[in-house]
């Protein structure tokens, strides 16, 4: 359970990351609203995988979620360039989010 609250985290932290871009520095309403609900939907999910998984790695999961998923839509929607670096460095963070995971131990429950 703790992965999956990670994982949603990881894909708030995209959304609240797009909504910035949209706030406008926060002077839109609506988009300024969105952006901080899905911060703290985000640090609330976050918060509640840290109560199993190692904060090093929760950490490093939320965050390259967040910065591979964000850098993938500027990339496929907000017109951002699609070089062969930037991919080749996003699948560098997923490989290590990937590898973080298989190689995190969560304790037993009970």
């Amino acid at each position: 359970m703790a992965w999956i609250c990670l994982l949603l985290a990881g894909l708030l932290e995209i959304g609240w990351a797009i909504g910035l871009k949209h706030t406008q520095g926060f002077t839109r309403l609506w988009p300024s609203v969105g952006t901080g609900l899905c911060m703290f939907a985000s640090f609330a999910l976050l918060s509640l995988s840290l109560k199993t998984l190692p904060m090093g790695t929760a950490y490093a999961v939320w965050t390259g979620i967040g910065a591979a998923g964000t850098a993938l839509v500027g990339m496929l929607f907000l017109g951002e360039p699609r070089e062969f670096g930037r991919v080749a460095c996003l699948f560098l963070i997923v490989a290590g989010v990937v590898g973080l995971k298989l190689c995190t131990r969560t304790p037993a429950a009970g």
